[in-house]
């Protein structure tokens, strides 16, 4: 039984129009395609790597096998140089049968792997599929002939796609044994040492698993602290998609599991995850436009959230931030040593922090990001997804006259209109700007049909939103701070909801907050410097300078 069969079995397709985001403590880059040398016409999935980054293990039927998935190895001198063509590892490790899900130990002496089957199944297993392993004296030696791990793991159900922690002592595991919820749940054993026998495996449970679809091809992180695996489940993208749970120590519960959005996902097929030894890098397989054919293996950079505060730059303000929550369980600063952090706010973060030390750290939680450097022209760039706005009116450019770069002069009667960049109801974001100037009633920021995000409170001058839930029995006033921003000073305001509070920031302070467990839908464009209506008194007089929108929360 191949990947692709498997996949069909325990997969029901059901398309949604809203993902839940993952943990705000890190994000995925754009994925990459492993390129022609790794990649063929043929299913190239589920991946390993050693602890050095330096061999990558995977699954294939390419030409040159034994005529159904194999295990294939490709290596590279150095973590900066491009993988080698890949070599099947031959007998006695592969057979006719089928060889899939391998997953090395840190120390690149063990290579567990499962076995699927079409019709007779690889002598010596427990029935179904099994989990298999086998061993080598050093990396330059040739791999030992294979054994089954044998009961309790397996059974005469199906177990498939083991996965082990980098000391060893934990593997993870999906298994249609009796108990299982969907047509596959994933399970977990333990051992006390490198030498003892697995223990009796324990289901996830509800909070990771799905009642009724199959839960399969995981990758566990080296730390044991995060699970990516492969569901069908609904609130996914396509068919089959990428999704993840974490937890903050081995003794803590697992967090109830997330998509992991579309930075990994897309509409074609993901699956069979597998997070590098650092915890820095998730590969994964996919079908989707841009490979060479079938499933393609594919690799996306796993970035721990460092710029705290926002404002770009990993600089002394996020450093304080690290310290001011040291020793402290505090998720929005706890980035190692994996990026879900383990707990505690300790040197491993710092240790993370400081090697993003000076950078500018976008992101891709930045969906929006207008600089308003520009000198002159009717249009404000945005220089991360390229929603450019067009200017309205005869604003002023100034140059140097910005609290970051440039920054654009509004006279009252002019502003800067965008496109669509965010439905304020999909869940959590924040959205931050420098403002110098203003009056009472002026709006800094809006949405077409939508709420004013940001503005000055007509009776006090004072920061505000109109951000609330959908107008009900009884309308949701706007929360109004004591922040007064028309003094001609610069300030740096923000609006963050977290999904459960709404809080306005001035200068990095929280000025106001309530609790709002949701927030009105709406999917028109933005004004910057002018009401959602437009009328002539919302319009804002002054200065404007780098205006930003995170689908995450970011607290300054």
């Amino acid at each position: 039984m191949s990947v692709v069969q498997i996949r069909a079995i325990v997969a029901v397709i059901t398309l949604a129009t809203c993902v839940g985001r993952a943990n705000a403590d890190f994000t995925f880059g754009e994925p990459v395609n492993l390129g022609p040398v790794v990649n063929t016409t043929s299913v190239e999935a589920s991946t390993s790597t050693s602890a050095d980054h330096l061999e990558l293990y995977f699954s294939s039927n390419r030409p040159g096998g034994f005529g159904d998935l194999d295990i294939w190895v490709a290596v590279r001198p150095s973590v900066t140089e491009p993988w080698g063509p890949p070599v099947n590892l031959d007998t006695p490790v592969n057979t006719p049968y089928v060889e899939a899900y391998p997953s090395l130990s840190a120390d690149g002496l063990t290579l567990y792997f499962s076995d699927l089957y079409s019709g007779t199944p690889r002598p010596g297993g427990l029935g179904g599929a099994d989990i298999w392993m086998t061993t080598r004296a050093s990396r330059n030696d040739p791999w030992a002939t294979p054994v089954n791990v044998g009961a309790p793991v397996n059974s005469s159900a199906m177990e498939v796609s083991p996965t082990v922690s980098g000391d060893g002592l934990i593997l993870v595991f999906a298994s249609s044994r009796t108990g299982t919820g969907g047509p596959y749940d994933l399970w977990l054993s333990e051992r006390s040492t490198v030498h003892a026998p697995w223990g009796a495996p324990v289901n996830l449970g509800a909070t990771v698993n799905s009642p009724t679809h199959g839960d399969l091809e995981c990758s566990l992180s080296a730390d044991g602290l995060a699970l990516f695996f492969a569901s069908g489940r609904p609130g996914g993208l396509s068919n089959y998609d990428l999704w993840m749970t974490t937890r903050k120590s081995r003794q803590a519960p697992w967090t109830p599991t997330v998509n992991c959005g579309p930075f990994v996902n897309s509409s074609s097929t993901e699956g069979a995850a597998g997070v590098s030894a650092d915890m820095r890098t998730l590969y994964f397989d996919s079908d989707r436009p841009g490979g060479s054919g079938g499933y393609d293996l594919w690799a996306a950079a796993i970035m721990p959230t460092v710029d705290f505060n926002g404002d770009g730059t990993v600089d002394t303000d996020d450093l304080v931030r690290l310290i001011e929550s040291w020793g402290q369980d505090d998720p929005s600063v706890d980035i190692g040593p994996g990026p879900w952090g383990d707990g505690v706010v300790d040197a491993a973060d710092l240790e993370i922090l400081m090697s993003y030390w000076g950078q500018e750290i976008p992101g891709p939680d930045l969906i929006a990001h207008w600089r308003l450097d520009e000198t002159e022209g009717t249009v404000a760039a945005d220089s991360v997804a390229g929603n450019d706005g067009i200017v309205t009116g005869v604003p002023l450019w100034r140059a140097d006259g910005g609290q970051v770069g440039g920054a654009l002069e509004l006279d009252g009667a002019c502003s800067v209109v965008t496109e669509f960049v965010l439905d304020p109801s999909d869940g959590p974001f924040s959205v931050f700007a420098w403002v110098q100037g203003g009056a009472p009633g002026q709006v800094l920021i809006s949405q077409v049909d939508g709420a004013d995000w940001l503005a000055i409170d007509a009776a006090q001058g004072t920061l505000t939103t109109a951000l609330a839930p959908a107008a009900g029995r009884k309308a949701i006033p706007p929360l109004v701070s004591e922040a007064v921003i028309t003094d001609g000073n610069w300030h740096r305001v923000a609006f963050v909801w977290d999904g459960i509070t709404r809080a306005l920031y001035g200068d990095d302070a929280l000025v106001a907050e309530d609790t709002q467990s949701s927030l009105a839908s709406c999917t028109g464009g933005l004004n910057i410097g002018c009401g959602k209506d437009m009328t002539p008194g919302s319009f804002f007089t002054g200065l404007i300078d780098d205006v930003r929108v995170y689908d995450r929360v970011v607290r300054p």
